[in-house]
């Protein structure tokens, strides 16, 4: 199963999905990257100290503009992945054909993804090395 089009979702869609989408548009610039956030923080940018983080591995996220995930944006993902396990219970139940194309990005290894909103720097880069390690796990199942 290929999955063309991805969705990526947090809370507030400054943090932890803009970074993951940020990386998998890098990784897969062919495919269809989207994030959300399932109380996001509509029309904001990314968090100032995600930008940085992602600057330092040479990727802008300078233009990313937060959104609320949707009923279309869950339509069009063949996979959407969340960052905890209640993110991805709480679109399941929302959304119950979303069941089998839901997942958390650790789910290979058991493990959400803390939220490093208000935190120090080092809060972004740990939650930015866990998406980057969670992500090479999707990579036999994305590409």
């Amino acid at each position: 199963m290929a999955f063309d089009n991805i969705l990526v979702v947090c809370v507030g869609n400054i943090c932890r999905s803009p970074i993951a989408e940020a990386i998998l548009k890098q990784q897969y610039p062919q495919k269809t990257i989207d994030s959300a956030g399932v109380s996001a923080v509509v029309g904001n940018g990314a968090d100032p100290i995600a930008i940085t983080v992602m600057s330092e591995l040479g990727i802008d996220m300078s233009g990313h503009v937060a959104k609320q995930i949707d009923e279309t944006l869950v339509m069009r993902a063949d996979l959407i992945l969340t960052m905890s396990a209640n993110q991805t219970k709480w679109i399941t139940e929302r959304w119950p054909h979303c069941r089998g194309k839901t997942f958390r990005i650790g789910h290979w290894i058991d493990e959400d993804i803390a939220d490093p909103y208000k935190q120090e720097k080092a809060a972004f880069e740990t939650a930015q090395q866990g998406i980057v390690s969670s992500l090479d796990l999707w990579t036999g199942q994305i590409s």
